[in-house]
């Protein structure tokens, strides 16, 4: 059994995110929601909201019943949508984390896909978000792996 990480971002589809646009659900913006097991891969898929019922969905299919834990960020709709699940939430307006409770894995891989958008790509569309979120899911994945240039020309 382990321990599953969701948490939410927004698309970078603007050149100036930072100053404008901030807050939940922001015009512009492309909800994400991004799985983590702890020690294992990352998924991320793009979603239409993140109410939870598009949530709960997502869940079911990506998360084994044997999780021992669903560690989420306060985002109210993570609590019905995690229903079935032990489920706990960190609040990130007064910590990061709370003994094993914290979503840092996922923060890490979002912190790392959004300035490879600002340093390489420097702008994304809506339309293909899911892809380039794909590609880097399966760089991250397999980041430690030396061998990724045979696996990448084995599967064209």
């Amino acid at each position: 059994m382990s321990i599953a990480q969701i948490l939410r971002t927004f698309g970078i589809t603007t050149r100036y995110h930072f100053a404008n646009n901030l807050g939940r659900g922001a015009p512009g913006k492309t909800p994400i929601v991004g799985l983590k097991s702890r020690g294992g891969d990352i998924m991320a898929f793009v979603v239409a909201n993140l109410k939870a019922d598009t949530l709960e969905k997502l869940i079911r299919n990506s998360v084994s019943t044997d999780a021992e834990m669903l560690v989420t960020d306060e985002l109210k709709s993570y609590k019905k949508a995690a229903k079935g699940y032990t489920h706990e939430a960190v609040k990130h307006s007064e910590t990061f984390v709370n003994g094993n409770v914290h979503t840092m894995g996922v923060e890490n891989m979002w912190s790392l896909f959004k300035r490879a958008i600002i340093g390489v790509y420097h702008r994304v569309s809506s339309k293909y978000l899911q892809a380039y979120l794909d590609e880097f899911v399966f760089r991250f994945n397999n980041r430690h792996n030396e061998g990724i240039f045979d696996v990448v020309l084995a599967n064209c």
